[in-house]
């Protein structure tokens, strides 16, 4: 399965819907006169360059709408009707934006008109782009229900309970779209599944989910293991996958995740998204927007204390390091050089007040946060976010997750500049600061809205004036 490929045919066919759909009603437009359509018209309509603009730029509007409701999300996992209804209440909110920009001034003999054309457009709109979604939807429903394309998934337990549970996903006439790779026991049974191979055991599961490219986790342990759920979410936090779990264990899942769709009376997805798809949007639009601002209209101010980096203490400009993001990838975080070249000769260490390896305009960056924007860039490209928990190195994350095994929940979201944590804490010098810190940051990701962001930022901008920074 190509998800990229899938992706973009949702964005050409709506793309096509919204040319076709607004081309015909401009036409309607402009030729329907006096209660009938009039073809002589036609000539003005064809010379009429708002037409072109408009074939090109409304539905570029429309595909922004379409991925404000998160159309473009989770495209092989598409309910029909609930895509029907998501095309529906897009539709509606995107003819009355265009109607209050667009058409209100329109010269008309009286309000009927105003209607009729809410009516046209809204027809045309979500006729066309209905129709062309759900055809392709169906055809993907088609081939999942048919096993011709479906997800690489693993059953969790090798008891009766997943004996059975395989068993009746496999035999049903309609697939469900599961590849069973194999499956993993919890602690070392001798049990089996027939029909499956032995992949490993619970300890083994990140392991198994990365060589064979796992999508879906399927949860069916026995009566006496349930006390086990609580470990293997833990150990599945953070991981990109879908996980599913027989519904007689519902009661025994804890607050950490929320519960959704339902599938038959066999499986219940946990669903642990942690933004709606609109407000994903507006953070990362947003994250884009001041990143821009700050990179050029800060551009002088760059170039001044770059300068004052490079004369202040011998070595580079800028500080460079791997860091632990989103779903637990690497990437190279920037920063403003505030330590000395050999600050780290004797390995990974973190920062303490008074630390001898930090410069005398190094303590003057960290204390109004100037080291940090950098990493503007790294928003800028999509490896962190302006808001949200703190990246650290995988040295420092292997001790905490001994001690805190819930610290994976954060590579849910996208590390950021600054966090609840950093306003707390700032710069934690030793593992027990980073736990300390780590209640905020899990607070953070609980109660995230772009409301909570602003603050965080106000916070931030206040600890920067004041150089409170630690």
């Amino acid at each position: 399965m190509n998800k990229t490929k899938l992706i973009i045919k949702y964005l050409v066919l709506d793309f096509l819907a919204a040319m076709v759909a607004w081309g015909i009603f401009f036409i309607f437009r402009k030729c329907y006169v006096d209660g009938i359509f009039n073809p002589y018209y036609l000539r003005y309509v064809w010379g009429d360059h708002k037409l072109y603009i408009g074939i090109v730029v409304i539905p570029l509007f429309w595909i922004i709408l379409h991925s404000l409701i998160g159309l473009y999300r989770n495209v092989y996992r598409k309910s029909r009707l609930r895509e029907f209804l998501q095309v529906m209440t897009t539709s509606i909110m995107g003819v009355l934006v265009l109607f209050f920009i667009l058409l209100l001034d329109d010269e008309v003999i009286g309000y009927q008109n105003y209607y009729q054309y809410i009516i046209i457009l809204f027809a045309l709109h979500f006729g066309l782009t209905a129709f062309f979604r759900i055809t392709l939807s169906s055809r993907i429903a088609y081939q999942i229900k048919s096993r011709k394309i479906g997800f690489s998934t693993i059953l969790v337990g090798s008891g009766s309970r997943a004996q059975i549970i395989y068993e009746e996903l496999i035999s049903a006439k309609k697939s469900e779209g599961h590849f069973f790779k194999g499956y993993v026991n919890i602690n070392g049974e001798k049990s089996s599944i027939n029909g499956l191979d032995k992949l490993g055991s619970k300890t083994d599961l990140l392991k198994i989910i990365k060589e064979l490219d796992i999508v879906e986790v399927i949860i069916a342990i026995e009566e006496n293991q349930k006390t086990e759920i609580a470990d293997i979410l833990s150990v599945l936090d953070g991981e990109n996958i879908v996980i599913k779990v027989i519904p007689n264990l519902y009661q025994h899942l804890t607050g950490m995740v929320k519960m959704g769709n339902v599938f038959g009376a066999v499986l219940i997805e946990i669903k642990i998204d942690v933004l709606p798809p609109w407000q994903e949007f507006f953070k990362r639009f947003f994250d884009i927007l001041i990143a821009i601002i700050i990179l050029v209209l800060g551009f002088p101010f760059y170039i001044l204390i770059g300068l004052s980096v490079k004369f202040s203490s011998e070595g580079p400009i800028f500080f460079s390091q791997e860091r632990i993001g989103l779903g637990g990838k690497a990437f190279y975080i920037f920063k403003f050089r505030s330590m000395k070249v050999d600050a780290e000769a004797m390995g990974p260490q973190l920062s303490k007040v008074n630390d001898p390896r930090i410069t005398v305009l190094g303590k003057f960056l960290r204390k109004t946060r100037i080291d940090e924007f950098p990493q503007f860039w790294n928003v800028l490209i999509g490896d962190m976010s302006l808001v949200g928990p703190r990246p650290e190195r995988q040295f420092f994350i292997n001790q905490i997750i001994e001690k805190a095994p819930h610290y994976k929940r954060l590579h849910r979201i996208k590390p950021g500049i600054t966090s609840w944590g950093q306003v707390k804490y700032g710069y934690a010098e030793n593992v027990d600061e980073m736990l300390e810190r780590l209640q905020y940051d899990l607070l953070y990701l609980e109660n995230i809205s772009i409301i909570l962001d602003l603050k965080i930022l106000i916070y931030t901008v206040l600890i920067m004036f004041q150089g409170r920074g630690k």
